[in-house]
């Protein structure tokens, strides 16, 4: 079997990135961590998947996997940029209170 994947298409990744920023208004620091496990589940399952692939693959691109690899960075990094946007409102709302 032989490991390909597509590549993304430039509009969908801008609309992934606007529909992340556009959440920006008030959220609770509940909000946030809700947001952050997603993404952190997002890219657990894409790494599983990806494992999954290269196991059962007979060989695998360097390039697909190099563009996998960033995906799941991406994801990660939200996850933990959400996990510091909560830590911060969770601070601020103790202060507040």
């Amino acid at each position: 079997m032989n490991m390909t994947m597509r590549r993304p298409d430039p509009t969908e990744c801008e609309h992934l990135h606007a529909l992340c920023e556009s959440h920006e208004c008030e959220r609770s620091s509940h909000d946030l961590l809700n947001e952050a496990t997603e993404w952190l589940q997002y890219a657990r399952g894409v790494t599983t998947l990806l494992a999954d692939l290269i196991h059962e693959a007979d060989s695998v691109e360097p390039r697909d996997m190099a563009l996998s690899l960033e995906a799941i960075a991406a994801m990660t990094r939200l996850g933990v940029q959400r996990v510091g946007q909560a830590h911060a409102q969770w601070q601020w709302d103790r202060a507040a209170a």
